[in-house]
């Protein structure tokens, strides 16, 4: 089986983390989420899939559901509080700081995926199909906030705008892409791990 997956997500990450978008990521706020997405979304679970094609006797975690518990908890306190103002806006201004939300960022995304995707018998693919749900609900919930919020909410040096955007506006496309392309991916692996289930009963 092949394992492009894993130099894809790789190449990715060296793209989003060396390249332009890094540096407009700690001045604009959508160009902040596309780099978050990019990480969380796209480049942690090619990686955990190649990891797994390259591995194929990798086995799930002993207790699985609490392995997908803490994965859970800990990807959703690093979304939600590095969307917190103060940790945000010390992100922008500070490269140790940064360096250590897009660690955490990609990190929870590996832990995440992993628990979600290395199940094969019902129960763990069940455990997955849970961690997805919820995943894909508090990303489209916190980008639904930033979109209906009515003011900016981070200093506006640190929101200036992106692709000719007004601060605010910017804001609400940040906002936007979370609540659906943070929300779809995991949708989707939900989706994926249900359909496995589903042939698994039958």
């Amino acid at each position: 089986m092949s394992i492009w997956p894993l130099p894809a997500g790789l190449l990715l990450l060296a793209w989003l983390w060396l390249g332009p978008l890094a540096g407009m990521a700690r001045r604009a706020f959508s160009p902040h989420m596309m780099l978050h997405l990019g990480v969380v979304v796209v480049a942690a679970p090619l990686i955990v899939i190649g990891l797994l094609r390259l591995v194929p006797a990798a086995r799930p975690p002993r207790r699985l559901m609490l392995a997908a518990l803490a994965a859970s908890a800990f990807e959703f306190a690093v979304v939600w509080g590095w969307h917190a103002p103060a940790l945000h806006e010390a992100a922008a201004r500070l490269d140790p700081v940064f360096v250590l939300q897009q660690a955490s960022f990609l990190l929870s995304g590996l832990a995440l995926w992993f628990v979600c995707l290395v199940g094969r018998e019902r129960g763990q693919l069940a455990v997955g199909v849970l961690a997805m749900l919820f995943t894909s609900m508090h990303m489209a919930m916190l980008g639904l906030l930033l979109v209906v919020a009515p003011a900016l909410l981070y200093a506006p040096q640190f929101c200036l705008g992106a692709f000719g955007l007004e601060p605010l506006v910017d804001q609400q496309l940040g906002g936007g892409l979370m609540a659906f392309l943070g929300a779809l991916p995991c949708v989707a692996g939900g989706a994926w791990l249900a359909s496995r289930l589903a042939a698994a009963e039958a």
